[in-house]
């Protein structure tokens, strides 16, 4: 007991030492206000970043992104000073725009956007952030357009090609989107470039050929988890119950860490009006995440 209490002490010591240490440094401020959870205790330690001279852009990007959720306008006032200290970082830029969105500030979004494809014209980051914000305010159709334009850049990158393909796929769109996995299959993957194209199937409703998709997925990777997954709720769909547990089963069996594999399972059961199989999932569920019971409770409902 005694010396459980000494190491506390001295675990204590330790993490109280940057606060007695001179403190001019900006990697002294970041690192006291990583350690802070309430957003105001970490502006007051940040925001005099904006008059320390040692203070990089970096430095006062990383103190923007630590106050974005909490304090916005100071997040805005660091990350703008880092434009001032290195006006051609892209990343700044970028960063400007996640925070004026987030404020709904639409010039300064479109604005910091702008700037950054004028300073790398060729780089899609600036496409893929438009692309974000378009998705969560649900403009698929915008989102669609700024992701074509990052894929024109960057044809060779694996995820850019699989998002314009799934954006595609959403649109509606599907043989343009299996044309483009097909043209990703080196850097993908066989098996991944086909559970995409059996997304792609189960979008359109081709069940039958979905499941055939996923299940040759597997076949080529084993251990491919979100193929077992899929190929669960497509068998699923085609009628074929048990095929669908012995899926889901064995993506849990692969990453024990994912709830939606026994999620799903629970899904069909109740859907099935299997309840004691039903009961033994929710229980499966509940001992291995307690930390995440309301979760478990929304996603494994009894009927």
């Amino acid at each position: 007991m005694k010396s459980a209490l000494i190491a506390c002490l001295v675990a204590l010591a330790i993490h109280l030492i940057p606060l007695f240490l001179p403190r001019n440094m900006p990697e002294q401020e970041l690192a006291i206000a990583r350690a802070m959870p309430d957003a105001t205790n970490r502006a007051q330690v940040l925001k005099p970043l904006k008059e320390n001279p040692k203070a990089t852009g970096e430095h006062l990007r990383a103190a923007a992104e630590l106050l974005s959720e909490g304090s916005p306008l100071d997040a805005y006032e660091l990350a703008k000073e880092a434009e001032k200290r290195e006006p051609g970082e892209v990343e700044t830029q970028l960063l400007l725009a996640r925070i004026c969105h987030g404020q709904r500030m639409n010039r300064c979004e479109e604005e910091s956007l702008a700037r950054a494809e004028e300073l790398k014209p060729g780089d899609p980051k600036a496409d893929l952030l438009r692309a974000d914000f378009q998705e969560k305010d649900g403009d698929l159709g915008g989102a669609l357009s700024s992701v074509g334009k990052a894929y024109k850049k960057a044809p060779g990158n694996v995820g850019v090609g699989v998002r314009y393909a799934r954006l595609l796929s959403a649109m509606g769109r599907g043989e343009e989107a299996i044309q483009v996995l097909k043209q990703l299959e080196r850097g993908l993957g066989r098996p991944q470039m086909l559970m995409e194209e059996g997304l792609v199937r189960m979008a359109q409703g081709r069940m039958e050929e979905a499941r055939e998709l996923f299940a040759s997925a597997v076949e080529a990777d084993p251990k491919l988890v979100m193929g077992y997954y899929h190929l669960g709720m497509a068998a699923f769909r085609v009628g074929d119950v048990d095929g669908a547990e012995e899926a889901l089963r064995q993506a849990d069996r692969l990453d024990m860490s994912d709830m939606r594999p026994l999620s799903a399972l629970c899904d069909i059961q109740r859907k099935t009006g299997r309840t004691e199989q039903l009961t033994v999932t929710r229980m499966d569920l509940e001992r291995r995440f307690p930390e995440r019971m309301e979760a478990v409770r929304n996603a494994c409902r009894t009927p």
